[in-house]
């Protein structure tokens, strides 16, 4: 392409941002190849090169194509016409319909090339649609606060949304008459609203507990269980009899822990499966569900918290035709979300995905799951013995846990498979020393596995109440940052108010991330252990757990108390 091609080929937009100063020809050339490779739109492609800002990019934008500008930090967004916001519009769309008059409606965007939302909206209201322009940043913001919000396209009215509930029970046989003897509206309601607010204020577990004279009910928000609700302790037989005609129990069973499955459609393009299992206690049953929300999976690799080394050492090894990937850390630090984000960019028409799970958490279309079951002989083991005989490109084990495992699974990865599992342990150098104390040979190892990345859930800061923290320097030397750094960054700390809970909203990613070079693979075959790997880690520049908490203290994501909580022993 000669320059007077590339110039005139140019979009409008990175032609005004080259007239700004703000991009040289040869930058917004390769920006709009890419934006074509990719089918990106150009003005995340702009943002994602990092050569410009949002707001810079919504300047230009705005000059371009002449629509007003308007700062969304400022806007109050109470203030939405709240009856025309959807899920479609808010996430498909990226569109938010800002101010509504008599015979027009202002509707923001961070693309003003995409403009399909505002014909929407024209025929769908009767009334003018005119497109302001606000930075995408800005505007991203707006829509996960929209996205949690009880007012927005879940529905602004918690009775309608009650009748509309559509439950679709799990596999078990259900007893006709059981289910009418607690098919009480009251009750009925109560689990319904229950189920729908866990889901609203993104808890990740319910858990319904029964006392001797009490009985509550507890969301896990953000990795930290909160009680809310304590309904009359005589009804809690009846509440938990409900819910497990809903998950297809044996509801006269209260003996033994019993396994069970709901599935709840929220909207007509949104449904929630629910995990839940119940076992016995002194004074009744406990109930806890877990909720698994499919679009977890989906999320794209950009929002779980890796920083750009990281995402790069995680594409490349997914890049791999061969090798493993393992992802480590204990319960509930987020290691299925990242490994089913990398079976999310894997999943392509041309290749032959097989998973064994236990149990498949999250429903992923055109991947082949598989729920092992000890009890009938179907372990992961076997599972892996037979999709080795299903010609397979990808292979996920949902825990290697012992030696047998391990060995199918290195075979695999050792004879052009991509094998992706977990393990339990504390950081991705430990990780090769406990695959040797399982009787894996050293070399087996360092042939088959490419990456480990260990990783944590640390609650990030609620951006609307959030303080800075004068923490002296004497304490930030002690707790790991440079001498020359400090003075340089602002910390936070939690506040609390009506957005968030305790000052916190939302979960990001701490991650160590350690591609397998050849140094280490020496040291793996010269049965080194966990402390010589970490030191040869921090000798090629690989963060480490607590490192790249700080980071996420620099930049202002979630406070020092925190990363404390997480990642100190």
């Amino acid at each position: 392409m000669t320059t007077a091609t590339a110039t005139t080929a140019l979009n409008g937009l990175l032609r005004r941002l080259m007239m700004n100063r703000l991009l040289s020809q040869t930058q917004a050339v390769e920006i709009q190849v890419k934006a074509n490779e990719t089918g990106q739109s150009l003005v995340h492609t702009l943002i994602d090169s990092e050569q410009v800002t949002p707001i810079q990019v919504a300047e230009a934008a705005a000059q371009e194509y002449g629509f007003p500008l308007i700062d969304l930090t400022v806007f109050d967004s109470d203030a939405l016409p709240k009856e025309l916001l959807n899920e479609d519009l808010l996430n498909e769309r990226r569109a938010v319909p800002l101010i509504k008059r008599p015979n027009r409606l202002y509707v923001a965007l961070s693309d003003p090339m995409h403009l399909g939302a505002l014909d929407e909206l024209k025929f769908s209201t009767g009334l003018t649609a005119e497109p302001v322009i606000v930075a995408d940043d800005a505007l991203q913001s707006l829509i996960d606060r929209l996205g949690d919000s009880s007012s927005a396209w879940q529905g602004a009215d918690l009775d309608e949304d009650l009748e509309n509930l559509e439950v679709e029970m799990g596999d078990a046989e259900e007893n006709p008459a059981a289910t009418s003897e607690i098919d009480e509206t009251p009750v009925v309601r109560f689990v319904n609203k229950v189920l729908l607010d866990a889901i609203r204020r993104g808890a990740s577990d319910i858990h319904i507990e029964t006392y001797e004279k009490s009985f509550r009910v507890r969301y896990r928000l953000d990795g930290v269980l909160q009680e809310i609700s304590t309904p009359p302790h005589n009804l809690s037989a009846k509440i938990i009899a409900r819910i497990k005609v809903m998950s297809r129990m044996d509801i006269s069973e209260r003996r033994v822990p019993q396994d069970g499955r709901i599935k709840l459609a929220i909207s007509k393009h949104k449904a929630i499966d629910f995990r839940v299992n119940s076992c016995p206690t002194l004074f009744g049953e406990k109930i806890v569900l877990r909720i698994l929300d499919p679009s977890s999976a989906k999320l794209g690799i950009d929002v779980l918290g890796y920083d750009k080394v990281q995402k790069k050492a995680y594409l490349d090894a997914l890049a791999k035709p061969y090798g493993m990937i393992l992802v480590t850390g204990p319960t509930g630090s987020g290691k299925t979300v990242s490994l089913y984000t990398g079976l999310n960019i894997l999943n392509t028409p041309d290749r032959n995905i097989s998973t064994a799970e236990d149990p498949a958490e999250i429903n992923l279309p055109g991947v082949n799951q598989v729920n092992v079951n000890p009890k009938v002989g179907l372990t992961f083991a076997e599972a892996l013995r037979a999709f080795l005989r299903q010609d397979p490109d990808v292979i996920m084990v949902g825990e290697i846990r012992d030696l047998e495992t391990a060995e199918i699974a290195i075979k695999a990865a050792q004879t052009g498979h991509l094998v992706l599992s977990t393990l339990h342990t504390n950081d991705a150098p430990q990780t090769l020393t406990r695959l040797a104390n399982m009787g894996v040979p050293p070399y087996n190892i360092a042939s088959s596995v490419s990456l480990i990345i260990a990783q944590r859930l640390a609650r990030k800061l609620c951006d609307h109440c959030k303080e800075v923290d004068d923490v002296p320097p004497a304490a930030l030397l002690e707790e790991g940052f440079q001498k020359a750094e400090i003075g340089t960054f602002n910390l936070y700390k939690p506040v609390g108010c009506d957005r968030c809970t305790g000052g916190y909203k939302g979960r990001v990613g701490i991650f160590q991330v350690m591609p397998i070079s050849e140094e280490m693979g020496r040291i793996i075959m010269a049965g080194g252990n966990s402390l010589q790997l970490e030191d040869r880690a921090q000798q090629e520049g690989i963060k480490n757990l607590r490192q790249s908490g700080l980071d996420k203290v620099r930049l202002g994501i979630t406070s020092l108390e925190e990363i404390n909580r997480v990642t100190k022993d």
